[in-house]
């Protein structure tokens, strides 16, 4: 057994494949799948981050199979000439934040337009902040890939990375450059441990048990194996949650096969954030003065997220490298200028070579959350043999030079030549292809930047609480003294204005206000339409409160989270919904009566306390006849405002306060505004919750009865409202 395989630290199993091939690029994966679908008989498993309807199931010339190319037309023809053959497909349930890169309404292409024998499940067993990343397909238990593909759109590319191939372009045919990634494909013992993985995550998602029955032998007859009957060792992530215990055997293989190096490190990946990896990186240059490290990654990161919270990670990872590494390292993109164009590959493939005697496939990022808040799967070699070892020399060679535009063999001679790998990757370029520094520039300091960072690429699974105490109090300091050196600046341009701050127009309470301001409008926007959105449902509320139901301090609990919830602009029905479905209908109105009357006072009373000041200054006399007038029919409004929330509930209870209105007003606009509809979302939340999880057309139909009935009350109790006031105005 290998020293640096040890199950249950640094891999969970070592299993012998009777035949191991390196997939590089998508047209060869989506070739080798397509021909093994075809062989399939009896279960097709695949478990991805993202699975496309629309994908072109193709190699690098079109299939005369006579089967679709389109993966739903295919797997439809495919399962209606096998009906004993039974398809299995689970895909993550996205953050909103990818919904610009994923295939709208997947459940309607992959599932209800499917035949019966393709079944769909969307993994969102995961916790929060964490996502299903595994790229799995096994065919019949006896075949299995795993690496950083998923069968998805925008992956396809052929090793030649031409800038303007016409066959890579998106189902909306819009081109987008050259892509790079790598699958290892198994069969034998390696492929079953794969199949009880594949199977044991689509159970979690979707319950059952693991039953692993290999069957056949479907490996695809136009791909010749690179190694034979082989050790293949397995590592994961899986973050802690529920019975699931956090395995981190991803991370530690990165370290202890870095502390294995002598001469040449090669990676290749999308992410490079991890500070565990980076230090290993770091402390191993220190130790073996001779040895290089050679790193491939994108030029900068598409999509705007990625850039403004894996960039500031990745400035930190290199430098820690090469301050320990100088001339001995580099960071790398592949550059492309041909025929009068400019470009360059996108690297999503997570490869590590370490000297000729290990070699890494996997779908594990070097960044923070594949260490341990995502789900991973990597598969390891280690050459036993001198022909395992020429195996992997000659893999790395085609990759660094498929990036330099020249063959394997030439980057083996030229390593020769040189005894330097670094120098090759400096030096080496053929058919416009070279490899290219990397400059990210200076990092973002602000508070926001590393707020980003924190959701984003989390060590483990967020937890809201932990989150919310960290960063809202600078948040609510940097806001503030951000808007007041705004104001101040523009005091400044201003000699009119000049005088009036001088007096105190807006004091520094004023300022602490409409920075409060801004910050609930901005985490109101963040709960729709940032990652944070993946925390706004029920489910996850629900869980947090669980073991609060029975015991003496629930209630506590509820009007603490409340609380909380109100002063990070937490959308109120959500909580309003989970407490009803802990505590039942009955306990959970009362309890979350009590947490909005809670939450709303709070926010309230800091409006009275430090934001009348504002518009007293502002407005002038203007204000004081203006405050009369909410003074009067201050109920009135309140009402309106909770029947139809056109503002944030944390807002409204914050303008409330500083607008002067009666807290006996306030209270009562917010009883009878918000009464029906807690008392609807109390009642009828069960049902509520099993229409959006598994909507039909009976459940639409109570659905509806309960918006018509919550609608009706709400303004029944407004017109009622409205009438008294007409009375005593």
């Amino acid at each position: 057994m290998s020293l640096l395989f040890q199950p249950g630290r640094t891999v969970w199993k070592v299993e012998r494949a009777r035949r191991a091939a390196v997939l590089i690029d998508g047209a060869a994966f989506f070739a080798a799948v397509r021909e093994a679908f075809l062989q399939a008989r009896r279960t097709i498993f695949i478990v991805g981050w993202d699975i496309d309807s629309r994908t072109e199931l193709a190699g690098e010339q079109p299939p005369t199979d006579g089967f679709p190319t389109g993966f739903a037309g295919f797997l439809t023809e495919l399962a209606k000439r096998r009906p004993e053959l039974q398809i299995h497909l689970l895909l993550w349930d996205y953050s909103l934040v990818y919904a610009h890169e994923r295939e709208p309404l997947p459940r309607l292409s992959l599932n209800w337009q499917m035949p019966p024998q393709v079944t769909f499940c969307l993994d969102s067993t995961v916790p929060f902040g964490s996502s299903q990343h595994q790229k799995l397909v096994v065919v019949d238990d006896a075949l299995a890939f795993s690496g950083g593909l998923d069968l998805t759109v925008r992956r396809w590319d052929t090793s030649a990375h031409e800038p303007d191939n016409p066959r890579r372009v998106d189902p909306a045919g819009e081109p987008y450059r050259p892509f790079h990634d790598v699958q290892m494909m198994v069969d034998g013992e390696a492929a079953r441990a794969l199949a009880l993985l594949a199977r044991a995550r689509w159970c979690h998602a979707n319950g059952g048990e693991p039953e692993v029955r290999p069957e056949g032998t479907p490996w695809p007859g136009s791909f010749e194996p690179d190694f034979t009957d082989v050790d293949v060792a397995i590592a994961r992530t899986q973050p802690r949650y529920h019975r699931e215990e956090e395995v981190r055997e991803a991370e530690a293989l990165f370290v202890e096969s870095i502390a294995r190096a002598e001469r040449m490190i090669y990676i290749e990946n999308q992410f490079m954030t991890s500070g565990v990896v980076a230090s290993a990186l770091a402390h191993r240059l220190r130790q073996r003065p001779a040895l290089e490290v050679v790193m491939v990654a994108p030029r900068s990161h598409d999509s705007f997220v990625e850039r403004r919270t894996m960039r500031n990670g990745r400035i930190r990872f290199w430098r820690t490298v090469k301050a320990a590494g100088g001339d001995r390292v580099r960071l790398l993109y592949p550059s492309i200028e041909q025929n009068g164009q400019s470009t360059y590959t996108m690297i999503h493939s997570k490869i590590m070579v370490v000297d000729d005697r290990f070699l890494r496939v996997g779908s594990a990022n070097l960044n923070n959350r594949s260490m341990g808040a995502d789900t991973e799967c990597d598969l390891a070699i280690e050459a036993a043999t001198d022909r395992e070892r020429a195996t992997i020399r000659r893999l790395r060679n085609r990759l660094l030079g498929e990036h330099c535009g020249v063959s394997a063999d030439e980057v083996e001679a030229a390593v020769a030549q040189e005894g330097s790998l670094v120098r090759v990757a400096d030096r080496l370029c053929g058919n416009g292809h070279c490899l290219t520094p990397i400059d990210d520039g200076q990092p973002d300091r602000t508070i926001i930047a590393r707020l980003a960072e924190r959701v984003a690429d989390p060590a483990r699974p967020l937890r809201l609480g932990r989150l919310a105490g960290r960063f809202l109090p600078r948040l609510l300091f940097h806001g503030s003294r951000t808007i007041g050196r705004r104001l101040a600046k523009r005091e400044d341009r201003r000699a009119a204005r000049a005088k009036e701050v001088e007096e105190g127009l807006l004091g520094r309470a004023g300022l602490v206000v409409a920075g409060a301001i801004a910050l609930i409008a901005l985490l109101t926007l963040a709960w729709q339409f940032t990652g944070l959105k993946e925390l706004a449902q029920p489910d996850q509320i629900r869980e947090l409160l669980e073991g609060a139901e029975g015991e003496p301090w629930a209630l506590g609990l509820v009007v603490g989270l409340f609380l909380l919830g109100g002063a990070v602009a937490f959308p109120v029905t959500i909580l309003i919904l989970a407490t009803a479905a802990v505590f039942g209908p009955w306990w959970g109105m009362l309890y979350a009566s009590a947490g909005v009357a809670a939450s709303a006072g709070l926010m309230f009373a800091v409006g009275a306390r430090f934001g009348q000041e504002v518009p007293k200054r502002l407005l002038g006399k203007r204000w004081g006849r203006l405050r009369d007038r909410l003074q009067r029919r201050g109920l009135l409004a309140m009402v309106a405002l909770r029947v139809v929330p056109v503002a944030p509930f944390s807002l409204v209870n914050l303008a409330a306060g500083a607008g002067s209105i009666r807290f006996v007003d306030f209270v009562l606009g917010t009883v009878i505004g918000m009464g029906p509809g807690i008392a609807v979302i109390a009642l009828m939340g069960d049902r509520i919750a099993k229409v959006l999880a598994n909507p039909s057309p009976g459940q639409i139909a109570v659905l509806a009865l309960c918006i018509a009935g919550w609608i009706g009350l709400s303004f029944g109790a407004q017109a009622f409202v409205s009438r008294l006031g007409e009375r005593t105005s």
